[in-house]
């Protein structure tokens, strides 16, 4: 039965922001769980032939994302800063977040890594800010980024990064259940009628 739903996502992205802090909530009350999976956007948008975010090369497009993420937070009731630095290079965060891709801490330290940048406007680049996002969640932060920096988790990001794009995906949030993709946090709730729909299938079989 199909009960995992991932959650390919990306520091910067501005959109996975609401997506991560409210996914686990939505999915949960329905059953699911939802399974996060860092990436890197950079590699993915130089392939398309962009050098920096869509919002930035597209200032129109741009200036209508953060009113209307502005919307979406409130509606969700998530505080939101925007941030003084846009986008912001995420890779010390991924990296932490590939550490241990199944730690129960995992989830708690993406929403804190999110707040940290979309509604704090603190410098998700800094080391010390991660070190803070990790405080109270494992045991030894310095220990955490200090494995975060090992050839083996640097690998496991880079073959998220090359997996997501082989899967087709061009931007975050996406979730994914088998071979779907559906791309948006407001696509959140089409992938959960999409998982219901496949699970009773499943059952039926």
């Amino acid at each position: 039965m199909t009960r995992t739903i991932d959650l390919w996502f990306e520091f910067a992205s501005t959109y996975s922001y609401p997506a991560a802090l409210r996914a686990e909530a939505v999915a949960e009350a329905q059953g699911f769980r939802i399974r996060f999976q860092p990436f890197l956007l950079g590699p993915v948008f130089r392939e398309l032939g962009w050098n920096d975010s869509p919002f930035n090369l597209y200032p129109v497009k741009g200036r209508y994302m953060w009113r209307d993420l502005a919307r979406i937070c409130a509606d969700e009731g998530l505080a939101l800063r925007q941030p003084s630095q846009f986008p912001r290079n995420g890779l010390v965060a991924a990296r932490v977040a590939c550490v241990e891709p199944e730690a129960d801490w995992l989830p708690d330290f993406v929403k804190r890594v999110y707040r940290a940048n979309f509604a704090e406007d603190r410098d998700i680049a800094d080391p010390k800010v991660v070190w803070d996002c990790l405080e109270g969640l494992v045991e030894n932060p310095d220990a955490t980024i200090a494995a975060s920096q090992t050839p083996e988790v640097k690998a496991r990001l880079r073959t998220n990064t090359e997996r997501a794009a082989q899967m087709g995906i061009f931007g975050a949030p996406t979730f994914v259940i088998g071979e779907e993709l559906f791309w948006g946090n407001d696509r959140l709730e089409n992938a959960l009628r999409f998982a219901r729909a496949l699970a009773r299938v499943e059952r039926a079989e």
